[in-house]
């Protein structure tokens, strides 16, 4: 099949297949003609590339358990593969320390607008400042 079909299928654009053929998540068959050709094996591969990437994995660590992951009655399931458990885990630490990291910002922006947002606060030099040099 060409990408238009691969894409109508998947629903996932051209421009995006091309991204996932450049990430080597993807490995159409190149034509004479320069085409693309995938085989039927590619769409449920860009069914298991769409899961981890909205699982929050990067399409590097995709790329290393890409092979890992399966369907079974019409659910993917990743295989036991030796890498899949470490790097799940690893990505999600990582996942875990980029949440406390986005609190922690929340937090300091929730007190700066509390802040700004009290009758009293106002800015040096600012309409309210009586303060002459």
């Amino acid at each position: 099949m060409r990408i238009g079909d691969l894409a109508q299928e998947t629903g996932v654009n051209r421009r995006l297949l091309r991204y996932y053929e450049e990430q080597g998540l993807l490995r159409p068959v190149r034509l004479a003609n320069g085409y693309r050709e995938y085989a039927e094996s590619d769409v449920a591969a860009v069914r298991h590339i769409r899961a981890l990437l909205a699982a929050g994995l990067p399409t590097m660590v995709i790329s290393r358990l890409l092979h890992c992951v399966h369907d079974e009655d019409g659910q993917i399931m990743p295989s036991t593969c030796p890498t899949m458990i470490a790097n799940l885990r690893q990505e999600s630490d990582r996942i875990s320390e980029a949440i406390t990291q986005l609190q922690t910002s929340q937090q300091a922006l929730d007190t700066m607008l509390a802040t700004a947002l009290r009758p009293s606060a106002q800015l040096p030099g600012g309409p309210g400042d009586t303060e002459t040099a």
